[in-house]
């Protein structure tokens, strides 16, 4: 009866989506355990997602099924025991305080080499590619890191900071082409081995280090996809590291996933199985972080390129399984597909943009020139 009741409930909040159970469309709910409904409506996004890495459900387009959902803001109607706990202890915790700054590091990037080398392609860049004018996965990640470039203007003989510096790629590129000189920190101790290793030859070190340590000098400083790590409570003493890094006539490059409102939290399944302690900034965040510290010259919005990303690294993930199977097991592969899924369908609905955000410590003379 308590089955038949949450089924019913689960139909009438499907209602509006376009979205059937066991339906013939591709993007239709496909049940096999009919527990999923009690799951779903106890737990929120955190009982969708778990209960697909169970196998109680499956679908054919998976992120077009979560698509359909976001753009009913599905999500607002499935406020759980889970989601309140989630922000309570956000607000009365700071889950990115320096103890836990290792963490993501150990649980995330720390996950294997070989499954991120399968995954991202030729360039080792776990964030966005710009896709204005590229093709594939490796042209739309080279013209990324190409226009970070520019619109840092580097020149021979600079200093630059890499805030999360991921496998080296970045500085390594830098290094070549523009002829600087660097320091890339991280949290993880499998990034910071293999970039030591790709940047050996080059003027760059590699440092396993928390961000709240840095006091030096640099001429240009750039973080890409490390600021969703950093957490509200610690927005401000993130840009106060910066700032107190940064030349006078300096350039701070910020890219970053951010969203359409203030959260003090994040999604209960994502914080539980893919990146804890992890929350993306709204645009008012970061203005509040930076305001009397920085002079904004530049916000680029290009969220719509991640849609393609996803998919690109979800196809390579799929193309590689049976490699990858070998060192994982299938649950795995049913939580790394939808976390892959759901991230791309949060970007296609817009609920979710990426952001390069340019900034100067007292304004670039003459003004700065934005660069697409």
């Amino acid at each position: 009866m308590a089955i038949r009741s949450f089924k019913q409930r689960v139909l009438r909040l499907l209602e509006d989506t376009g979205i059937q159970i066991n339906g013939a469309n591709p993007w239709d709910l496909q049940v096999h355990n009919e527990h999923f409904y009690h799951r779903v409506f106890a737990h929120g996004s955190l009982g969708l997602g778990e209960s697909y890495m169970w196998g109680w459900w499956d679908v054919q387009d998976l992120d077009g099924m979560v698509y359909r959902l976001l753009m009913a803001n599905l999500e607002k109607k499935l406020l759980t025991l889970d989601n309140l706990l989630a922000f309570l202890h956000a607000r009365l915790f700071n889950l990115q305080k320096p103890a836990r700054a290792f963490d993501v590091g150990r649980r995330h990037y720390d996950m294997g080499n070989d499954l991120y080398k399968h995954m991202l392609g030729k360039f080792m860049v776990y964030s966005c590619g710009y896709w204005k004018n590229a093709a594939n996965l490796d042209a739309a990640q080279e013209a990324k890191l190409e226009l970070v470039f520019q619109k840092l203007g580097l020149k021979p003989g600079m200093h630059v900071l890499d805030i999360g510096c991921g496998w080296g790629e970045t500085l390594k590129l830098a290094a070549e082409r523009y002829g600087v000189s660097g320091v890339g920190i991280t949290v993880s101790e499998q990034q910071a081995g293999y970039a030591r290793e790709l940047c050996k030859s080059l003027p760059i070190e590699i440092r396993l280090q928390d961000y709240r340590r840095l006091d030096e000098p640099f001429d240009r400083i750039l973080s890409i996809g490390m600021f969703e790590h950093v957490g509200y409570k610690n927005y401000q003493t993130y840009m106060r590291v910066v700032h107190r890094c940064l030349k006078n006539d300096g350039l701070f490059l910020l890219h970053c996933i951010g969203g359409n409102k203030s959260v003090h939290d994040t999604d209960a399944w994502i914080a539980k199985y893919i990146f804890p302690n992890g929350m993306l900034p709204s645009i008012r965040q970061i203005a509040d972080a930076s305001e009397d510290l920085f002079v904004m010259e530049d916000w680029h919005n290009f969220g719509g390129h991640y849609d393609k990303t996803l998919q690109a690294w979800r196809q390579n993930f799929e193309n590689s399984w049976a490699v990858l199977k070998q060192q994982y097991n299938e649950t795995f592969h049913r939580m790394w597909y939808y976390y892959l899924s759901i991230c791309a369908a949060s970007f296609r609905a817009r609920k979710n943009q990426l952001w390069q955000v340019v900034f100067s410590p007292h304004g670039e003379p003459g003004g700065y020139l934005s660069i697409r």
